[in-house]
């Protein structure tokens, strides 16, 4: 597995290379030499993330440009705030302009949808998961904007952490037989089954697993499982939740709620950058 920082130089490069391949004739037109500034702002509220992908843009085609930040990634930002400034070579500013913001709008939603489902729940102790549902070949950056926003990280990939769904459970036998293999397997690993009835929760409790995954269920099942379980395994509520409903399913008493649309159901944040007369 890559590190974040092996993560971040592939994506740029990649990203770069996407989008000026053999070259920004556009850029061209200006003077090689030419210099100039400009801001970066941020037009609605958000959380800012992103800030090492934006600085590698830039600094992949010009290592001299100076880019200096007036927040960090994880800080709340104000509608039209001055995020930072950048100021160097014109034609290295403007060919990196599009990837730059690419990543940045892009990691600021997830990391401003995270916080904003983790504030809707801050009087419980219930804290935001993430899920799989992200964009392909962006994973590890928007579980880092998830952490941004506050939220925790379910597990990366199919790796590290086991998560026993009905497909798993059918062709194994049983759950039973599932996570004995699973535990002479990897023992030392996060073992989660997903269950849709109590009848199924039972059973994942009596299995000693290390916790639950209830999906779909109801605001009343919540209840019932909670009181069944009686903390001894970690429970994650999922499915359906909507910042309506958000609140009550912390108030069961659950340990998690994961939400697939923090990572899938993003609109960008706007920025702009805007060149200093």
């Amino acid at each position: 597995m890559y590190s974040l920082t092996e993560t971040i130089k592939n994506q740029v490069e990649t990203a770069l290379q996407e989008d000026i391949e053999s070259g920004d004739i556009t850029a061209q037109l200006i003077q090689a030499d030419t210099q100039f500034e400009v801001q970066l702002i941020c037009r609605e509220q958000a959380t800012l993330c992103g800030t090492d992908w934006f600085n590698l843009s830039f600094l992949q085609l010009d290592s001299t440009l100076k880019i200096k930040w007036n927040a960090n990634d994880g800080d709340t930002l104000q509608a039209d705030q001055t995020v930072c400034t950048i100021s160097g070579n014109a034609r290295a500013i403007l060919s990196a302009e599009r990837t730059a913001l690419n990543f940045l709008q892009t990691l600021s939603s997830t990391a401003s949808i995270t916080r904003f489902y983790q504030n809707l729940i801050s009087e419980t102790p219930c804290r935001i998961l993430d899920t799989r549902k992200t964009i392909p070949n962006l994973r590890l950056a928007q579980k880092y904007a998830v952490r941004c926003g506050g939220g925790l990280n379910h597990r990366t990939g199919l790796y590290d952490a086991y998560l026993l769904k009905e497909n798993h459970l059918a062709a194994c036998g049983d759950m039973a037989i599932a996570v004995q293999q699973a535990r002479q397997l990897q023992p030392k690993v996060l073992l989660e089954v997903e269950v849709e009835n109590l009848q199924q929760l039972e059973q994942a409790i009596e299995c000693k697993v290390d916790r639950v995954l209830l999906d779909n269920f109801t605001l009343d099942m919540l209840h019932k499982a909670v009181k069944m379980n009686n903390s001894e395994i970690q429970l994650e509520a999922s499915g359906d939740i909507t910042e309506e409903n958000i609140l009550q399913v912390a108030k069961t008493g659950v340990d998690f709620i994961s939400i697939g649309a923090l990572t899938k159901h993003i609109r960008a944040i706007d920025f702009s950058l805007r060149f200093v007369d």
